[in-house]
């Protein structure tokens, strides 16, 4: 349940429009509501500021559609991972609003106008092999309602591409930087921006790659300021942490100076007189 939920519910019993046994019945699921094979957290939102994201993989198909019914039921948008095209083809036949990314293998459903936002988040990968993992991020953030552009095969192996594009990179709030092979590219995209940058390792690479354990030690070890890694393949990850971060660099609304106190000049500080030295004899 969404905060703007429950502030309405209250509003409505104090004007009298619903009753409190009708609010008690509508608070009843909070804070999760029990399926047996799965308790769905209506009370994340309130936490986290975004409802329960639904990991599908491993997951029966008519769990997932179960789910994703009582998900959505406690309102706010949705956003599934790992979906399987079965999947997929199943949440979209129960849910017809629902949009499903073959390439990310997410799902997503919006109930609620996108919110502004101010930026943009750039995804930035090195290759076409590692289009599933920026995907996932990209469409984190977009139902976060965090504007991205999406800058894809610029690896390190043909510079040019990359610095052909730097001054989109450069403007972004936050940047994600998906690689595999040997993940160099986080670095080179560290080196470049004053913003925080999110690297992502793929297992995408031939067997020294160690399926993304090279480009995580890479990213680990970058001799750039301000990369931050998260685990192989995350780009779910990448994208709710490049959200967060934008959203607290956000500049403050007139409601929020309101709410805090405003800063007055800081006090004089008094030091305490000198004491005065004695002369020093000759001998």
């Amino acid at each position: 349940m969404e905060e703007t939920a429950i502030r309405k519910l209250l509003a409505d019993v104090h004007a009298g429009r619903r009753t409190i046994d009708e609010a008690v019945a509508e608070l009843r699921r909070l804070p999760f509501e029990d399926l047996g094979f799965a308790k769905i957290d209506h009370h994340r939102s309130i936490r986290c500021g975004f409802p329960e994201v639904v990991y599908c993989e491993g997951k029966q198909t008519d769990q997932v559609v179960a789910i994703v019914g009582r998900r959505l039921a406690g309102g706010g948008n949705l956003l599934a991972t790992r979906a399987s095209a079965e999947v997929g083809r199943a949440v979209r036949r129960s849910f017809r609003q629902a949009k499903y990314n073959p390439i990310a293998r997410t799902i997503t459903i919006r109930q609620q106008a996108p919110k502004p936002a101010a930026g943009y988040v750039a995804v930035v990968c090195a290759g076409t092999s590692d289009l599933p993992v920026a995907e996932e991020a990209r469409e984190t953030c977009e139902i976060m309602d965090q504007p991205t552009r999406s800058i894809y095969d610029v690896g390190v192996a043909g510079l040019h591409r990359l610095l052909a594009h730097s001054a989109e990179i450069q403007d972004a709030r936050a940047v994600i930087v998906c690689a595999g092979m040997e993940g160099a590219l986080a670095s080179v995209v560290g080196g470049l921006v004053n913003c925080p940058v999110i690297g992502v390792p793929t297992s995408i690479g031939y067997g020294a790659s160690f399926s993304g354990l090279a480009p995580l030690l890479t990213m680990l070890n970058s001799c750039a300021a301000g990369v931050a890694v998260v685990n192989i393949d995350n780009g779910f990850g990448a994208g709710y942490l490049a959200t967060l971060i934008t959203r607290a660099a956000a500049p403050a609304t007139s409601a929020d100076a309101a709410a805090s106190p405003t800063a007055g000049p800081a006090p004089a500080v008094t030091l305490p007189p000198a004491s005065p030295r004695k002369a020093k004899r000759k001998p």
